[in-house]
């Protein structure tokens, strides 16, 4: 949390030392003058803090390992924790037999190490569904949260997989991983345009 904290810090200081230096470099178009206000609204038309998870599902791609991988409650957790293995990912959005956009739960590789492996209980005859976090104890997104929302939910509740919920059902899931590539994306493309503001490419 301190890294992302830290990392949101040091991108606010460049923008206003950026501001600034547009400010000294250029007094004729003080934050008063016409130019300013039409430039200055484009900037924050386009600023920090603009992606949702929208865009995330979407750089992500439909056909995208882990967009949205899933298992029902009767499955194994064998072969859960196998599909995971096989997409490399970490999480399975969990759904009733024949109603694939009806989330039941999600299932982790936590749950697996914490109530598989430890209890030493068999994968292959335990059910997703005894194991699974059940849907009215999930943290959820919608696909117009911000990014910035769903990585402090993440990091307030310790989770590393969010389902993304919409008025239909069940529209996809992300990844801490999602989130931080997503933030890094939004801030080098937020500092490329100040630079092209101070090179009068606004």
């Amino acid at each position: 949390m301190q890294g992302i904290q830290s990392f949101s810090l040091k991108a606010s200081l460049i923008k206003s030392a950026v501001l600034k230096h547009i400010r000294l470099a250029n007094p004729q178009i003080v934050s008063f003058s016409r130019f300013m206000s039409v430039s200055s609204a484009r900037i924050e038309e386009h600023g920090f803090e603009s992606t949702t998870i929208a865009d995330v599902l979407k750089a992500k791609g439909k056909s995208a390992d882990g967009s949205w991988l899933w298992c029902t409650t009767d499955d194994t957790v064998y072969d859960a924790v196998k599909s995971m293995t096989q997409h490399n990912v970490g999480a399975l959005v969990v759904v009733k037999p024949g109603e694939q956009k009806s989330i039941a739960g999600i299932i982790t590789e936590r749950d697996y190490l914490r109530k598989i492996i430890v209890q030493g209980r068999s994968s292959k005859s335990t059910k997703v569904g005894d194991i699974m976090t059940e849907e009215n104890k999930l943290i959820t997104v919608t696909p117009d949260t911000k990014v910035l929302k769903a990585m402090q939910l993440m990091t307030d509740n310790r989770i590393r997989h969010i389902p993304v919920i919409n008025e239909a059902g069940m529209a996809g899931m992300v990844s801490i991983g999602d989130v931080v590539r997503a933030v890094v994306s939004e801030h080098r493309e937020e500092l490329d345009r100040l630079n092209a503001y101070i090179q009068g490419g606004y």
